[in-house]
Parts: structure tokens; sequence; C-alpha cells
């Protein structure tokens, strides 16, 4: 979506003396020149600045041929959004079937318009996506459900969250896994940090905005600045998440049924920062700020990845 200056139009009234005909007919002020900000479109800068669909695909046929031993076709990604990953999921084999979820029309039209038109009409003949609720849209089994971005953190309560790990567990086929991505560290129950990213024509801002230790709710927000002019747009997208712990989450994957998950956690580079591979691991370093990957299992007679 563009975020468009409002159109101010102003008449002119000159009280200098001036009586040209021209300036009378004119009657109207030029309009001012529109900010990066204003011209900006906010789902591109997301794209560019947060996700990483040609590192997710891969990881998630990495993880599923390590339970499985072959290559997923059916991937559901539940709250989609633009649709990024399902577009990169159709283009990156020939035969790979994506079916994208979300509930806000919005996005699902933007990755329409952007994304899914950047395919060929084969791989677009692939994509299905589907305005409607994730515990409740109805799609063939699928080898791979993704939520990624820590989107399943809208539901704040335990019953809510279980009830979608338990459709979750209905959409998915009988050999087959559930990708979520969390984070986590002490950096993150500080209220009013902010952590900014610079990129070639604008900054990402990540706003922490408050959390409550007490209830685990937590608001966050992105806003976008463009140091050319110094426009800005603020509060972009925003987050009410309630922040739950990785042992929460794999107790409710396996009340739902899930067999069992698997926590992949991304090492470190030379300075201590996320490397981006991550790795199965039963036990982790308490690192200030950790993102990592919980991967549930249907099937319980897979073969066993940590």
């Amino acid at each position: 979506m563009n975020i468009r200056a409002r159109e101010l139009h102003e008449h002119s009234t000159s009280d200098d003396g001036d009586d040209n005909p021209k300036k009378r007919k004119s009657g109207k002020r030029s309009k001012p020149k529109k900010t990066l900000a204003q011209r900006a479109d906010k789902y591109r800068l997301y794209q560019k600045s947060v996700q990483c669909p040609d590192a997710e695909v891969p990881f998630f046929t990495r993880a599923y041929k390590r339970a499985f031993g072959r290559s997923p076709v059916i991937l559901r990604e539940d709250f989609c959004g633009t649709a990024a990953v399902s577009c990169e999921w159709v283009a990156s084999k020939r035969g790979r079937v994506a079916y994208g979820v979300d509930l806000d029309p919005e996005p699902l039209t933007w990755g329409s318009d952007y994304n899914a038109a950047g395919l060929d009409d084969e791989a677009r003949s692939r994509l299905h996506l589907i305005e409607g609720d994730v515990r409740s849209a109805e799609t063939p089994p699928a080898d791979v459900i993704a939520a990624q971005n820590f989107s399943f953190y809208i539901f704040k309560e335990r019953q809510l969250l279980l009830e979608y790990f338990k459709a979750a567990y209905g959409n998915i086929a009988e050999q087959g896994v559930m990708v979520l991505d969390m984070f986590g560290g002490g950096e993150v129950w500080q209220d009013d940090h902010q952590e900014e990213r610079q990129y070639k024509k604008f900054n990402y801002i990540w706003d922490q905005h408050s959390v409550d230790p007490i209830s685990h709710d937590a608001t966050f927000y992105i806003h976008f600045y463009f140091p050319k002019d110094k426009s800005r747009i603020h509060r972009a997208f925003t987050y009410e998440w309630r922040l739950w712990t990785i042992r929460e989450v794999r107790e409710l994957l396996e009340e739902a049924g899930f067999a069992r998950s698997v926590v992949y956690w991304e090492g470190s580079d030379g300075e201590g920062e996320g490397n981006g591979v991550y790795k199965p691991k039963k036990r982790a370093p308490a690192d200030p700020a950790w993102v990592c990957y919980v991967v549930a299992i249907k099937d319980e007679r897979a073969a066993s990845a940590e």
C-alpha cells in the first residue's frame, strides 16, 4: 500500500496589491512535493528488511528431508501476508504447490499484484492465496506448514494457541512438519528499546515499545526512516504479541498431537552475532538475543533429527 500525502488545495488571495489576471485565474498554489516516506511502499520495505524467502525455503526443505528423507512438495504458509515465501516455494522447484493463508486482504492483494505477478504462468498456477483464519481455513494436506516472523505470537491465550496447533496438525500430511520461528533473550525484556539497521536508501527500526514480565504481553513497532530527506514512516507495522517460551510451545505442540519437536538453534559468528546457520540442539547458551526454529514432526515413525 502506498502511503499517500493528503492533498491540500489552498486558494491564494493576494494582499500585496498585485492585480495580475493570470494569478487570479490560477487561484492555487503548487502542491508540496511528497517526501520519500510518503512515496514509499511499506510492504516492499518490509520484504527488503525483514523477510528472506531464499533462506527460509531451503531450511524448510532441509528440516523435512532430515525427518523423512525426501523433498517436500506442498507448503502451507500461515499468516502469509504478501506470500513472499509461498511465491519463492513454487519458483524453487517445478511441481511444488503453495497455499498462503491470511486474514488480512490488503497484504494478500499486494502479494498477488506484485509477488505472484513476477512468476511465470505455470508457477503461478501452483500458487493459491486464501483469505481466512488460519484456524479454520481448509487446504489439502501439506508437507510443510510454516508460521514465520513470529506470527503465532498473536495468540496470547494458551487455549487459542493450542486450538491453532490442533488445526495445523489436522492440515498436515501424515509425514509432515510444522515450522515455527521464535525469538527471545534478556534484551527482549527491555521497554523502549530500539534497534536500527541501515539499507541503501532507508533505515529499518525495530521498536521494542513495552513488555510486561507478568503476562508476557508485548508491543512492538516497525518504523522506516529515510536519511536523504529525513522523512519517516512511523509505526508502519504494529505487533501486539505474547512472548512465548520454547518450552511452552513444545508442550502445546505435543498436546496438539505432534509426535515430537526439534529446536534448531542459530549459530554465532566471530563477533557473537547470529550467522544464519541453524542446527538441531538439545541445550543452548543464554544469549542476550536469540532466534530459533521449532520444527514439529507429526509422524512418530520419522527418524530422529536430534
